[in-house]
């Protein structure tokens, strides 16, 4: 077992809470459209943060804990790039203005932290008090990977949130985003604007995919530190990945299909470690193997996409969804909210 000090534990969050507070400090100092120079650098700049944090991760904990948490970097990065579908969907639905895209990611990446930590405890107590956790872990994830495959071609339908429905229905929401506040005193009455419906749609897609992503990341190690760890690096680049890729995310044609086979893996992997806690002769597959076959995918996932766009420019990638979903309006169709009567 891995054995961290709480000292440890404190610098590390110490770090990553500086670093969520760099990026919110740069969101809110001057709202305005990223450019791609600047989300370059964010991104290659939080990329190298994780690969140094790793490498001196690994010359302290040992090679089979460094490998650990890289693989777990790796599943929650691509998880992650599902996840930005997500958020390019719920901005275009709701028209945000870019000024204030910056706001949106970064309270999305707060929420995502918060919600992925408490299911991390969670997650990891269950595994530590009962063994069968790794079976329903492992079934959980072939039933998503079964999922997304099926609905690979399909956009989640965020207009039939059922928290966004229910904000709409108890809250008054004004027809404009009042310079990027969540509330405005209007005719003596305190409403909400648009952007604090789309806050609520971030943050319920959140809740979806740290249900995904936490058994994820516990299929490629059980170290909580290096599952917390692996999480938090993933999510704090989001943000400048998001203006950086966001071009080229509907080339991504075979995303959710690359997904859903690493899912797959991970899931199987996971069921014969828990067989293998049952039955000795149950073979386990071993760290080194899973982050090969996760590079692997993503590579061919990626590769094989940028083929099938440039031979079929009108190939579009979808995010997939879990079940059915409507067909999504298009862009400028829906209707703009409006204060009640």
């Amino acid at each position: 077992m891995l054995e961290i000090s709480t000292g440890v534990w404190l610098l590390t969050i110490g770090v990553i809470v500086g670093l969520l507070a760099l990026d919110l400090a740069v969101a809110a100092a001057k709202p305005h459209a990223v450019g791609f120079r600047e989300a370059t650098a964010w991104s290659v700049f939080y990329i190298a943060v994780a690969i140094v944090f790793g490498l001196v991760f690994m010359s302290q904990a040992g090679t089979d804990f460094g490998v650990e948490y890289f693989a777990g970097y790796l599943v929650e990065k691509s998880l992650s790039v599902d996840n930005l579908f997500v958020f390019v969907i719920i901005m275009t639905t709701f028209a945000v203005p870019a000024e204030h895209q910056h706001k949106v990611l970064t309270f999305g990446i707060i929420m995502a932290l918060i919600l992925r930590a408490i299911f991390i405890v969670v997650g990891a107590t269950l595994l530590n008090l009962f063994t069968f956790m790794f079976l329903l872990f492992g079934l959980l994830l072939i039933w998503t990977a079964i999922q997304l495959f099926r609905h690979r071609d399909e956009d989640p339908d965020v207009q039939e949130n059922g928290l966004v429905k229910l904000t709409r229905r108890v809250l008054p929401v004004t027809t404009d985003y009042v310079g990027g506040r969540l509330t405005v005193r209007h005719q003596g009455r305190r409403m909400v604007t648009p952007l604090f419906i789309v806050l609520i749609a971030i943050g319920s897609s959140d809740l979806l995919f740290a249900l995904d992503s936490i058994p994820a990341v516990f299929g490629v190690t059980e170290q909580a530190y290096i599952v917390f760890t692996a999480n938090a690096f993933a999510l704090l680049g989001l943000r400048a990945l998001f203006f950086l890729v966001k071009g080229l995310l509907d080339r991504l044609v075979y995303l959710s299909t690359g997904l859903s086979v690493v899912l797959a893996f991970i899931g199987v992997k996971l069921v014969l470690h828990w067989g293998h806690t049952v039955w000795d002769w149950v073979p386990q597959i071993e760290t080194v193997f899973s982050l090969g076959v996760i590079v692997v995918v993503l590579a061919v996932t990626t590769i094989a996409s940028l083929v099938k766009t440039r031979r079929d420019p009108s190939a579009k990638a979808h995010p997939g969804a879990l079940r059915v979903t409507k067909t999504p309006p298009q862009e400028g169709a829906e209707e703009e909210p409006r204060p009640p009567r």
